[in-house]
Protein backbone atom coordinates (compact mmCIF):
# COMPACT_ATOMS: atom_id res chain seq x y z
CA UNK A 1 0.00 0.00 0.00
CA UNK A 2 1.80 3.44 -1.22
CA UNK A 3 -0.08 6.66 0.78
CA UNK A 4 0.62 9.76 0.14
CA UNK A 5 1.35 13.03 2.28
CA UNK A 6 -0.42 15.64 1.84
CA UNK A 7 -0.01 17.79 -0.97
CA UNK A 8 2.16 20.38 0.90
CA UNK A 9 6.06 20.46 -0.39
CA UNK A 10 8.10 17.44 1.21
CA UNK A 11 10.39 19.75 3.14
CA UNK A 12 12.87 16.55 5.44
CA UNK A 13 16.06 15.12 4.09
CA UNK A 14 15.84 12.80 1.31
CA UNK A 15 17.95 9.91 0.15
CA UNK A 16 20.58 10.12 -2.63
CA UNK A 17 19.44 7.74 -5.04
CA UNK A 18 22.86 5.92 -7.02
CA UNK A 19 23.14 3.05 -9.26
CA UNK A 20 23.60 0.69 -6.65
CA UNK A 21 20.51 2.12 -4.57
CA UNK A 22 18.31 2.61 -7.61
CA UNK A 23 16.48 -0.55 -7.52
CA UNK A 24 15.91 -0.65 -3.56
CA UNK A 25 13.85 3.14 -4.74
CA UNK A 26 11.97 1.96 -7.74
CA UNK A 27 10.91 -0.70 -5.77
CA UNK A 28 9.68 1.30 -3.19
CA UNK A 29 7.99 3.61 -5.56
CA UNK A 30 6.02 0.50 -6.87
CA UNK A 31 4.86 -1.02 -3.58
CA UNK A 32 7.69 -3.64 -3.17
CA UNK A 33 10.57 -3.98 -0.68
CA UNK A 34 13.29 -4.95 -2.67
CA UNK A 35 16.50 -6.42 -1.01
CA UNK A 36 19.47 -7.87 -2.71
CA UNK A 37 20.02 -11.84 -2.61
CA UNK A 38 23.26 -13.31 -3.01
CA UNK A 39 23.36 -15.97 -5.49
CA UNK A 40 26.43 -17.53 -4.29
CA UNK A 41 25.53 -17.76 -0.33
CA UNK A 42 22.00 -17.13 -0.07
CA UNK A 43 22.22 -14.58 1.94
CA UNK A 44 19.92 -11.56 1.99
CA UNK A 45 21.34 -7.73 2.09
CA UNK A 46 20.42 -4.72 3.15
CA UNK A 47 21.61 -2.07 2.55
CA UNK A 48 21.93 -1.51 -1.53
CA UNK A 49 25.78 -2.87 -1.92
CA UNK A 50 28.18 -3.98 -4.67
CA UNK A 51 29.72 -7.31 -2.26
CA UNK A 52 27.59 -9.44 -0.34
CA UNK A 53 28.12 -8.68 3.17
CA UNK A 54 28.31 -12.49 4.29
CA UNK A 55 30.60 -14.14 1.70
CA UNK A 56 32.14 -10.90 -0.50
CA UNK A 57 30.50 -12.42 -3.48
CA UNK A 58 29.29 -9.97 -6.99
CA UNK A 59 26.54 -11.98 -7.39
CA UNK A 60 23.96 -10.05 -5.77
CA UNK A 61 19.71 -9.91 -7.25
CA UNK A 62 17.08 -7.94 -6.81
CA UNK A 63 14.01 -9.83 -4.97
CA UNK A 64 10.81 -8.54 -3.50
CA UNK A 65 10.68 -9.40 0.10
CA UNK A 66 7.78 -10.23 2.12
CA UNK A 67 7.53 -6.93 3.86
CA UNK A 68 7.31 -7.89 7.16
CA UNK A 69 9.98 -8.14 10.12
CA UNK A 70 9.76 -7.72 13.95
CA UNK A 71 11.20 -4.22 16.11
CA UNK A 72 14.43 -5.73 17.51
CA UNK A 73 14.63 -1.68 19.17
CA UNK A 74 12.90 1.78 18.84
CA UNK A 75 13.08 5.46 20.52
CA UNK A 76 10.45 7.91 20.28
CA UNK A 77 11.18 11.04 19.37
CA UNK A 78 9.82 13.51 21.43
CA UNK A 79 12.23 16.45 20.09
CA UNK A 80 12.08 17.12 16.57
CA UNK A 81 15.46 16.31 14.83
CA UNK A 82 15.25 19.27 13.07
CA UNK A 83 11.76 21.75 11.80
CA UNK A 84 10.97 19.85 9.09
CA UNK A 85 10.41 17.47 11.73
CA UNK A 86 8.19 19.85 14.23
CA UNK A 87 5.06 19.24 13.40
CA UNK A 88 5.51 15.28 13.94
CA UNK A 89 6.67 14.64 17.51
CA UNK A 90 6.41 12.68 18.73
CA UNK A 91 7.31 9.84 16.40
CA UNK A 92 8.88 6.10 16.51
CA UNK A 93 12.02 5.55 14.91
CA UNK A 94 12.65 1.54 14.85
CA UNK A 95 14.69 -1.36 13.99
CA UNK A 96 13.28 -3.96 11.92
CA UNK A 97 14.57 -7.11 11.89
CA UNK A 98 13.39 -8.40 8.53
CA UNK A 99 11.66 -12.01 7.94
CA UNK A 100 14.55 -12.23 5.40
CA UNK A 101 17.14 -11.63 8.06
CA UNK A 102 18.62 -7.94 7.36
CA UNK A 103 18.09 -5.51 9.75
CA UNK A 104 16.48 -1.81 8.95
CA UNK A 105 15.95 1.55 10.18
CA UNK A 106 12.62 3.01 9.57
CA UNK A 107 9.28 4.99 10.98
CA UNK A 108 6.43 2.78 12.95
CA UNK A 109 3.91 4.89 11.76
CA UNK A 110 -0.34 4.31 12.56
CA UNK A 111 0.35 3.40 16.09
CA UNK A 112 -0.07 5.05 19.08
CA UNK A 113 4.28 5.75 19.78
CA UNK A 114 3.51 4.58 23.65
CA UNK A 115 2.21 0.96 22.25
CA UNK A 116 4.87 0.72 20.53
CA UNK A 117 7.00 -2.24 22.17
CA UNK A 118 10.03 -4.52 21.16
CA UNK A 119 9.31 -8.21 19.57
CA UNK A 120 6.10 -6.74 17.75
CA UNK A 121 5.26 -7.85 14.10
CA UNK A 122 5.57 -5.28 11.62
CA UNK A 123 4.69 -5.11 7.80
CA UNK A 124 5.79 -2.56 5.21
CA UNK A 125 3.59 0.39 3.94
CA UNK A 126 4.79 2.97 1.51
CA UNK A 127 5.01 6.97 1.74
CA UNK A 128 5.48 8.63 -1.33
CA UNK A 129 7.39 11.80 -0.35
CA UNK A 130 7.84 13.07 -4.29
CA UNK A 131 7.83 12.01 -7.38
CA UNK A 132 10.89 10.01 -7.32
CA UNK A 133 11.30 8.77 -3.72
CA UNK A 134 8.72 6.90 -2.32
CA UNK A 135 9.78 5.89 1.91
CA UNK A 136 9.58 2.48 3.58
CA UNK A 137 7.96 2.95 6.58
CA UNK A 138 6.06 0.02 8.97
CA UNK A 139 3.07 -0.78 10.65
CA UNK A 140 2.10 -3.07 13.87
CA UNK A 141 0.39 -6.04 12.76
CA UNK A 142 -0.15 -7.89 15.89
Amino acid sequence: MIYQRDTMAYDKPLPVIDNESRPFWDGCREGKLMLQHCAECGAWVFYPRVLCTACHSERLEWEEASGEGVIHSFTICHRPAGPAFAGETPYVVALIDLKEGPRMMSNIVGADPESVRIGQSVRVTFEKATEEVTLPKFKVIS
